[in-house]
């Protein structure tokens, strides 16, 4: 058996190669490996994260510039020149480049992760090859790389496939995939990153149109392929899953924590027709006192039909005669206000004449305005990339907020319809395609560092590119259908875009697209969406997507759910504060937490949020029951029942109505708030902490960061606090530590703790904290002990629970 294995590994690696190129020489340059072949040069620089490699085919320059990669930190590695190879080396990472037959295979802690094929080629075709219905090339530069026979393939951006991509070719080509359900090969973010399940990532680091092939002829080949462009990729390793992602995030940069609003419920539909709608929709969440953070307003504000209006830009005074009061009420009451805004300026707008004039939208190729028709109108498209069109469009945002607009929506981004034949400052249409959506993000993003330095932005984009995370860009998932086909490849997407950097893919909770009234649907979406990176119910307009309109029974659990989300913010905020800092997802998959499992490399079906919870979303009508698989080295505790279940063990799941299978890792403090209407009345100081006992975990500890909500980079500046816990199950007694640490620049204040310990068997002798004896109370039927405290703020505190 050794013996095959042994065969197919080198027939994957090995037996296929580019007979064509020949080694010529080397050379160390300062900040790489300069390898010269016949037809080129090969760039090869080692970087603590991996390697990047480049080739430069003969006649061309090297282009430097990436939209992705925010810096390439250098290495000293080490080269070594033996007979027939050259290894170049740092640490654990090795490349390795055979002279004759000439190939560069890649290592990593003696393992190896995969090799050139062909490398960089042309490929001729013979007709032109369109991605959905928009050409691309007679020919296409190709970089090709062979596969071992048994890993398993993740990437490609958003789409709805199946976890494991391998098999498959998808066209890097952002675009809108209406009502999509079950299947969705085509969607708004389109991203040339592969993910191994070996634990390696391979980042595409070019943005024209093309294709990743995924080994879809099932010969153990990948290939990147390309109109034009960098022919040059990073090879990204990590010593587990959190490592890899955490080095391509320091390598395209990391998410803005956006402000504490953003966690909170919105209120948005397609959409609100005047401002006596909102303002009525908004007074009905007070009624029936369900919380909500924002409200959202779609096209309407700036014209009263869907057609024919997009790009005016202004307020339509005959529907909002008093939009800024409004949004100074909205305010008041603690709702921001978040307008929608589209880069399409119709040539029927109010703004097409000044676009037209001062030279501000994509062109034709004898420099005339580019227009074309599509389903709003007759239209042209700003050119982000011109810093013209970049500064005019900033001023239409910098004025927007300087009425109180506190975010950004921008729809339409992919851009949803660009003719090839269109030309930008920064390339033709195809060649900016995929970076516009990326590009709008950056022009926000910077317009807010630079006129609102002390608000964080928040940034909703329905496309992006890689690296977009970095602007604070909020994905989602687009217009899905209103149905459980609809529902069914959420976590699908959202895991997968997690992996890739884009840590806040969310979907419109309920469904989009459809006129579908179905509210077990409804509430089972919002139910998920508790535990999504942001809470956001919208559709078309045909069937409200406010749980305020909704039946009785669906909005009492929507009201449920929602409350729900806000008693986490605190354990919510905290998994974003981690993501800002380290690029860990909010949403992970199973295979995260148990490495060596392969059956969950392909699952979709449950999740960890955050660090300590397991969710398993219903995604059938009518389910009575759920499969549950508790990962391995936990032991897992059911939400809301308390329920004990040991790790590496599937149970059937009784499914109830008023919420979704939520277990809790053993050992586990959960932070729960005081629930309030909106953040604005949210206190920090008054929390309520949760801890599940569990007699295997001896030690246990949590961190928890808190600021303000709303300062820029606070943890930078050293405005923030976090609390730190940690617990010890002794024999005869638990510990619970208390500690803070305080950014100089905090200002702090004395804390009113409660503390619930699950999972006691016996009511405990005493309890004492700071070495005194203190009240409790315990309760027998469902084994808690409950018991509050003040905090104020000592080097060390400590809760004793005595049991003899």
């Amino acid at each position: 058996m050794k013996n095959i294995l042994l065969f197919l590994f080198i027939t994957a690696f090995s037996f296929a190669q580019n007979s064509n190129r020949k080694y010529v020489k080397h050379e160390i340059k300062k900040e790489y490996l300069e390898l010269s072949v016949n037809d080129g040069a090969y760039h090869i620089q080692l970087i603590p994260e991996g390697v990047q490699t480049s080739f430069i085919p003969k006649g061309e320059k090297y282009d430097a510039n990436s939209h992705a990669v925010i810096s390439l930190k250098k290495v000293d590695g080490t080269l070594i020149d033996v007979q027939d190879k050259l290894l170049f080396s740092y640490q654990d990472f090795k490349v390795e480049i055979i002279k004759n037959p000439f190939q560069i295979r890649y290592h990593y802690q003696g393992k190896e992760l995969l090799s050139e094929k062909l490398g960089y080629f042309k490929q001729k075709h013979a007709v032109l090859e369109k991605v959905k219905g928009n050409i691309i090339a007679d020919s296409t530069e190709v970089l090709q790389f062979n596969l071992s026979t048994d890993e398993k393939l993740f990437g490609g951006g958003a789409r709805v496939l199946r976890m494991n991509r391998r098999g498959t070719k998808l066209a890097l080509y952002n675009r809108a995939d209406y009502g999509y359900e079950t299947h969705s090969e085509l969607m708004n973010y389109t991203l040339p990153i592969v993910i191994s399940s070996k634990k390696y990532m391979v980042h595409f680091d070019n943005a024209p149109v093309g294709y990743l092939d995924l080994d879809s002829k099932k010969n153990n080949v990948l290939a990147y392929e390309t109109i034009s462009g960098r022919k040059t990729y990073q090879i990204i390793i990590g010593k587990n899953w959190d490592a890899l992602v955490s080095n391509y995030t320091k390598l395209t940069g990391r998410q803005p924590l956006p402000p504490r609003w953003a966690f909170g419920n919105f209120s948005s539909r397609f959409g609100y027709h005047s401002e006596a709608e909102t303002r009525k929709t908004i007074q009905k969440f007070q009624d029936e006192k369900i919380p909500v953070d924002a409200v959202i307003l779609d096209l309407y504000w700036f014209g009263k039909e869907i057609q024919g209006t997009m790009g005016n830009l202004e307020v339509f005074r005959d529907s909002f005669p008093t939009f800024e009061k409004m949004v100074a009420d909205f305010t008041k009451m603690g709702i921001k206000t978040i307008t929608v805004t589209e880069p399409f300026i119709l040539t029927t707008s109010k703004k097409w004449e000044e676009v037209k004039t001062k030279k501000l939208v994509a062109t034709n190729a004898d420099g005339s305005p580019a227009t074309w028709d599509f389903y709003f109108g007759n239209t042209g498209l700003i050119d982000v990339f011109k810093p013209e069109g970049k500064a005019w469009f900033w001023s239409i945002y910098k004025g927007l907020a300087d009425k109180g607009i506190a975010g950004v929506w921008g729809d339409l981004g992919e851009p949803e319809v660009f003719p090839s034949s269109a030309n930008t400052v920064a390339g033709t249409a195809d060649e900016v395609h995929n970076l516009y959506g990326h590009q709008w993000a950056k022009l926000i993003h910077e317009g807010y560092r630079n006129d609102f330095p002390l608000k964080r932005p928040f940034i909703l984009m329905r496309a992006g590119a890689a690296g977009s995370q970095r602007f604070g860009m909020i994905p989602w998932s687009g217009d899905v259908n209103r149905t459980w086909g609809g529902l069914s490849g959420q976590v699908e997407i959202a895991l997968q875009m997690g992996m890739q950097g884009l840590a806040y893919m969310h979907s419109d909770l309920g469904g989009f697209a459809g006129a579908n009234l179905d509210d077990e649907l409804y509430v089972r979406w919002l139910q998920y969406g508790v535990f999504n990176p942001i809470f956001r119910p919208h559709a078309q307009e045909d069937v409200p997507s406010e749980p305020v309109f909704k039946s009785d029974w669906a909005k009492k659990l929507a009201k449920q759910a929602i409350e729900l989300r806000y008693q986490l913010l605190p354990y919510n905020y905290n998994a974003a504060f981690e993501n800002s800092q380290t690029g860990k997802p909010l949403m992970r998959p199973l295979f995260f937490e148990e490495v060596d499992n392969e059956a969950l490399l392909t699952k979709s079906d449950g999740y960890l949020w955050g660090n300590d919870f397991l969710i398993y979303p219903i995604m059938e009508a009518g389910q009575k029951t759920k499969e549950v698989y508790f990962p391995k080295n936990a032991t897992w505790f059911n939400f809301y029942n308390r329920e004990k279940y040991e790790g590496g063990t599937t149970h059937p799941i009784a499914v109830v109505e008023n919420n979704i299978p939520t277990f809790v890792r053993g050992g586990s403090f959960i932070p729960m708030a005081n629930l309030v209407q909106n953040t604005e009345n949210y206190n920090a100081n008054y929390m309520t902490f949760h801890y599940f006992l569990d007699e295997k975990s001896t030690s246990s500890s949590r961190d928890f960061y808190f600021d303000d909500g709303s300062t820029v980079d606070a943890f930078e500046k050293e405005n923030y606090e976090i609390i730190k816990l940690k617990a010890q199950n002794k024999s005869k007694k638990i510990e619970i530590e208390i500690q803070r640490e305080v950014g100089k620049n905090f200002q702090t204040s004395i804390k009113i703790y409660t503390f619930i310990i699950h999972n006691i068997e016996s009511k405990p002798k005493k309890v004492k904290f700071n070495d005194k004896k203190t009240r409790f109370t315990y309760n027998k039927k469902t084994n808690t002990l409950t018991v509050g405290i003040t905090y104020f703020g000592n080097q060390k505190e400590i809760i004793e629970i005595i049991s003899q």
